[in-house]
């Protein structure tokens, strides 16, 4: 009869350890965070390691540094209703919803964090998170964490939709800390939610998050622009409009890069494939690309749809850029990058008021070298996130004396 021989057993420390929660029903933005997050806590010290929950469909897609690993939920997707249902198992939502509790409720006893970092949903997806909150407090070993993207919404409606998920009250009742990965002086992204004086107390504004290159990927040598829509799921009008550009204007340059992301449709991928073909070369196109970072550090300039990653990447390498934020389900995106727009640090083609037209994108691009970078706005902390949160961690974990987590 075999048995299990823990650290404990062997008289051992075990090592500190880090679980991230990524609930990823749609796109990419949440693992690439938590994946992002991980690498500099698991770089900051050798001694700790890291896993990621989360659900979306690409994980294993992307590489993960040493001491850090994920697990795969079963993924659910989003009907045109609104409704969720399971994404390959055949199983109703509420089953759905249970199986992933069950497993991330069993990865948080077995793995046994010494910190829990949970991405924007405090009670995660339908309420999944909670079974392992409730274990994870009544051990009260864990510093659990919560951490939002700088913006959220709309604040009445952010504010909606926490209090029909119970999201206020789970966040005051199980999270230690609040760690929001943007500036105060730029937007915050809780100031529609009626939050105690003590939760406020709590919250850490980080910084955005730097992105570095990676390893290896290869960018072209010839200049190009670099037009991404995230993970593609709703950027068929962006990418639809670029094109539309390129064919309007046989002069436009320089060249464009265009990565699809990996949840456009079959459909419109396979049309604008026609497009690209018939622009000579004009174009370039991949459906995805895990390594996008170094894509983005090669480019002369950005259009993109403005997504919390995709932002901090345009910060990070200093590259001039036209968003295009959508303003549907949620204006998240268009807030951002109103607000960076203020700030000098992108221009925004807005449909509001530039109108999303073919010559309005013409323009933008051709106007892209005569945009100043970001880096000729000085805001104090723009980018000190990974490094905050870095320091924060080992202060938890007990292995940083110099830092406080009182």
């Amino acid at each position: 009869m075999s048995e299990f021989i823990t650290a404990k057993g062997l008289g051992l420390t075990p090592s500190p350890r880090v679980l991230f929660y990524s609930h990823d029903t749609f796109g990419l933005g949440h693992l690439r965070r938590s994946r992002a997050l991980a690498s500099a806590i698991c770089g900051a010290n050798d001694q700790i390691s890291a896993i990621i929950l989360t659900g979306s469909p690409v994980a294993g897609r992307f590489t993960f540094p040493d001491r850090v690993d994920h697990i795969r939920l079963p993924g659910v997707t989003k009907n045109p209703d609104g409704s969720y249902a399971s994404e390959t198992l055949g199983l109703d939502i509420d089953e759905t919803t249970a199986l992933r509790a069950g497993l991330i409720k069993s990865a948080a006893e077995h793995f046994n964090p010494d910190i829990l970092v949970v991405d924007k949903e405090p009670t995660g997806f339908r309420g999944e998170l909670l079974p392992a909150l409730d274990w994870l407090k009544s051990k009260r070993k864990a510093h659990l964490v919560l951490g939002l993207r700088d913006v959220l919404d709309e604040p009445d409606v952010l504010a909606a939709e926490w209090d029909r998920k119970g999201a206020l009250e789970a966040a005051e009742t199980y999270y230690d800390e609040i760690w929001v990965y943007g500036l105060e002086s730029i937007y915050n992204p809780t100031s529609g939610l009626d939050m105690s004086a003590s939760m406020r107390d709590r919250m850490k504004y980080t910084g955005y998050l730097r992105r570095e290159n990676l390893d290896d990927g290869v960018a072209p040598e010839d200049p190009y622009i670099l037009i991404t829509p995230g993970g593609g799921g709703d950027g068929e009008s962006m990418v639809n409009l670029v094109l539309s550009a390129y064919e309007q204007d046989p002069n436009l340059s320089p060249n464009a890069v265009l990565v699809y992301g990996p949840f456009l449709s079959g459909a419109d991928r396979a049309a604008f494939e026609a497009r690209v073909e018939a622009l000579q070369g004009r174009v370039q196109a991949v459906g995805f690309d895990s390594r996008i970072e170094n894509l983005i550090a090669g480019a002369h300039g950005i259009v993109s749809m403005g997504g919390y990653n995709t932002f901090c990447e345009v910060l990070s390498f200093d590259k001039r850029a036209v968003i295009v934020p959508r303003t549907k389900p949620r204006l998240e995106q268009y807030i951002r990058a109103s607000r960076a727009e203020e700030l000098g640090l992108v221009r925004v083609l807005d449909e509001y008021r530039d109108g999303l037209t073919v010559s309005s994108m013409i323009e933008a691009i051709r106007g892209l070298p005569d945009q100043k970078k970001p880096s000729s706005v000085v805001v104090d902390g723009l980018l000190d996130g990974l490094d905050f949160v870095s320091a924060r961690a080992l202060g938890m974990l007990g292995l940083n004396d110099e830092v406080d987590v009182a």
